[in-house]
């Protein structure tokens, strides 16, 4: 697949852009331990943004990897799991803060340590949100790629560290015209006291449409008929 643009994130890095239907937005971890956390919306209707409950009661899962996907709380489909060398993706644990953040690591603001500054993973989305005219009531659960919460038997969640190695990927296939938000801050149950900066290889590439045949449709009939929702959605659109 060719590949039509690539960044490398800093560590507490931060980037939104709209990606379009059948594209390729791969991730790569760089140093090995990374967190990407994210958020999606249909690019031509915001208020259709990616839906944590429905994709994991819809598939029967409780974390993502490949061949599964990314459910809007429209029924529809915001994104597909083509490929992933890690197996473990977190999708409940949500974004750090700056609360957290500052009794976690103590203060090290822009003016104390210019880009090098603790940043935390709320105030990056509300910067990259405001950019596109959406904000604090558009927060939703977000995803966590590269990580990894593990429950107990009593459901208590543990971060695992070394979830993620140097080199893995997860890519994702976009199903409609995506507004993808993200940043790169620590996971916010990660134990480690030392503020990392750790980074990550964002390519996009250009694809082919799926097809009802495509494992990630395979895999669960409700991702099929999300999907037949997506084709009648830009049947009638354009």
């Amino acid at each position: 697949m060719k590949k039509i643009f690539q960044r490398t994130l800093c560590g507490a890095g931060m980037w939104s852009a709209v990606v379009s239907k059948n594209k390729r937005l791969r991730f790569t971890d760089l140093d090995g331990g990374a967190n990407v956390s994210m958020l999606l919306y249909n690019a031509a209707e915001r208020s259709e943004r990616y839906n944590m409950p429905d994709t994991l009661k819809g598939q029967h899962i409780f974390f993502l990897r490949t061949p599964y996907c990314l459910h809007s709380d429209m029924g529809r489909l915001l994104a597909s799991i083509t490929a992933d060398t890690v197996g473990w993706h977190d999708t409940v644990c949500g974004h750090s803060d700056a609360a957290k953040v500052l009794e976690k690591f103590g203060s090290n603001n822009f003016q104390q340590a210019r880009n090098d500054w603790h940043r935390n993973g709320r105030d990056c989305f509300l910067i990259e949100l405001a950019k596109w005219g959406l904000g604090k009531k558009d927060l939703v659960p977000n995803l966590n790629l590269f990580s990894k919460a593990a429950p107990d038997e009593e459901g208590h969640l543990s971060f695992v560290p070394g979830n993620s190695k140097p080199g893995d990927i997860i890519e994702l296939r976009f199903e409609m015209d995506t507004l993808v938000v993200l940043n790169t801050c620590q996971h916010p149950l990660d134990p480690d006291s030392q503020y990392r900066q750790r980074h990550v290889l964002l390519e996009v590439l250009a694809g082919d449409p799926a097809t009802a045949e495509d494992p990630c449709f395979a895999i669960r009939p409700e991702n099929l008929r999300a999907w037949e929702n997506n084709q009648t959605y830009h049947t009638l659109r354009f």
